[in-house]
């Protein structure tokens, strides 16, 4: 049952939708049709839609207008220049950092509940008017007593109560179309939209955002690809964020970097570098990569380098997830639609009974003819739409746990493209992969993550025998309720209580076994000691067996 609140706020979507000559949209989605007429009838509707504006514009005043999440939507559409008109693309980009902004006096007065104390106090010179504007803060420009240049990002006013009344719209949206759409099940809105609400609400709390951005700054410590700025966390708050002023050139400047002689093919080059560094070296990826919030540092333009800013979404996956993700990137690549289906199955991607020669045929149906084209003009995107077209009748379900990574991986392909139409994503993304599948096969990773889980080892086999005693003694008492036991029952006690001694004998002795092997992978002295005890083990083993 929709609230009036969240029926009030529908009704309003709409409303803004026929004002800006949107009708299409209105006409397009059947959960308005009983009500659109009403806004037609009227005749402030009639002289207050904008007809004069192109359809680009309107569309962006109408996601202006609707708030935070809308502008949000407008951002990420606005990276996929290569799937969209260029008069949409145009306009929607303006969205990335050219947001209305609210008054300055008002993000002083926020800063100084939020710190304690007068910006004057805090701050050397600090300007009113803000340098740029988006769709939750906003940022002004400051500098420190000490003279170094800062910006100060404050939330914009009421943006809690304000993200909160959509997500409800969203997860009532979500609940109708699990009601009323044929197969929404599958595409799982609800988890969705719980996911989206997980990561909106983090970005509104800024303390996050610094430590996101101090992980980040850890994970390219000495990089030559990615600059991230110093946060000052002693004038940090959750409505607060003060960082290190980035002067650079902004990505989407391309005529400045171009006049400044930046290796653009590098460029776009290195972000999917990063983007794949990110993901599999530091599984913690930057997740709103949209070019209002990237700048390129061009002291050297031969070899530029990305700054980031704006760290308030972050992703990371699950250690399985990220296997199988990355595997099948490499089976793709390989054209191994086989295990592409594989992979799809042992991730429990798509339902335990699907069959994986008719999956199999089904991805290399829609992947042949798009690698007939060269690889430097397939787009991602269109990978996964056909893709994602084809699983359906395998009914394969949305995975909100990759949403995010699937957004960025979009995001990074459309501003590779735009900054470098040749760009190839695959010849760039593929030696990365193998390099870091390589590294996660090797003896060294083997035995780093035996050593990591050593501990948790121990304690377990430590447990083992009290556990196995208590069975066998267990056994014992159902043997009391039968005061028949045959020789045959006996004899079958006997075993189990002989096998646990055993058991515990062959766990004590592949501890000693695996001790011995740590000893001699870490170089500890004397070496002799680590052959002795391995060979000893080894020795034991073979003879009990």
């Amino acid at each position: 049952m929709i609230s009036l609140k969240v029926a009030g706020r529908l009704l309003e979507i709409q409303r803004v939708l026929v004002r800006h000559g949107l009708d299409e949209f209105v006409t397009a989605t059947h959960l308005y049709r009983p009500l659109r007429f009403l806004y037609f009838l009227q005749p402030s509707t009639w002289f207050a839609r904008r007809r004069g504006a192109s359809r680009g514009e309107r569309l962006r005043l109408a996601l202006e207008e609707l708030g935070p999440i809308f502008i949000k939507f407008g951002q990420a559409v606005s990276t996929r220049r290569d799937l969209l008109p260029p008069d949409i693309a145009d306009e929607l980009a303006k969205l990335q950092d050219r947001v209305p902004p609210f008054p300055g006096e008002q993000a002083r007065a926020a800063i100084e509940r939020a710190l304690g104390e007068s910006v004057g106090a805090v701050f050397g010179s600090f300007e009113t008017a803000p340098l740029a504007a988006a769709s939750i803060a906003q940022v002004h420009t400051a500098t420190l007593k000490d003279g170094r240049e800062v910006i100060v990002k404050v939330l914009r006013p009421a943006m809690r109560t304000v993200i909160r009344r959509d997500l409800e719209v969203l997860y009532a949206l979500a609940r109708l179309a699990l009601r009323y759409v044929p197969d929404a099940s599958r595409l799982r809105p609800l988890e969705i939209v719980a996911e989206y609400d997980q990561t909106i609400m983090d970005e509104l709390d800024l303390m996050r955002e610094a430590a996101n951005a101090a992980q980040l700054k850890r994970n390219f410590a000495g990089s030559p690809l990615l600059y991230v700025p110093e946060v000052h966390f002693e004038l940090c708050r959750p409505d607060v964020l003060v960082m290190e002023r980035i002067r650079g050139v902004q990505i989407s400047d391309i005529a400045r970097l171009r006049a400044l002689g930046v290796d653009i093919r590098k460029l776009a080059e290195n972000g999917v570098a990063i983007f794949f560094t990110q993901m599999l070296r530091h599984n913690f990826f930057h997740a709103d990569m949209h070019p209002g919030n990237i700048f390129v540092l061009t002291e050297d333009p031969a070899n530029p380098r990305y700054a980031a800013v704006d760290f308030g979404i972050v992703g990371t996956l699950d250690p399985r997830d990220l296997e199988y993700l990355a595997g099948n990137f490499l089976a793709f690549f390989d054209r191994d639609y086989r295990r592409v289906a594989e992979l799809h199955v042992e991730s429990g991607w798509v339902p335990p009974g699907t069959r994986v020669d008719e999956l199999e045929a089904a991805v290399r149906t829609v992947c042949e003819p798009i690698f007939q084209k060269p690889l430097s003009e397939i787009s991602f995107g269109v990978v996964l739409l056909r893709l994602f077209e084809t699983a359906r009748r395998f009914r394969m379900e949305v995975q909100p746990q990759l949403v995010l990574l699937q957004k960025t991986l979009l995001n990074i392909e459309g501003l590779g493209r735009e900054l470098y139409p040749e760009l190839d994503l695959w010849k760039t993304a593929q030696p990365l992969l193998r390099a870091w599948y390589r590294e996660r096969m090797s003896p060294r990773t083997i035995l780093k993550e035996a050593r990591r889980h050593l501990p948790e080892f121990l304690e377990t086999l430590r447990a083992t025998p009290p556990l196995l005693r208590r069975l066998v003694r267990e056994a014992e008492g159902r043997r009391a309720l039968f005061p028949s036991e045959t020789a045959e029952y006996r004899r079958l006690a006997a075993e189990l209580r002989a096998g646990a001694r055993r058991r515990d004998r062959t766990l004590i002795a592949c501890t000693v076994l695996a001790l011995g092997v740590l000893w001699l992978a870490l170089g500890a002295e004397p070496v002799i000691f680590g052959v002795v005890v391995a060979a000893g083990a080894v020795a034991y083993l073979l003879v009990r067996r």
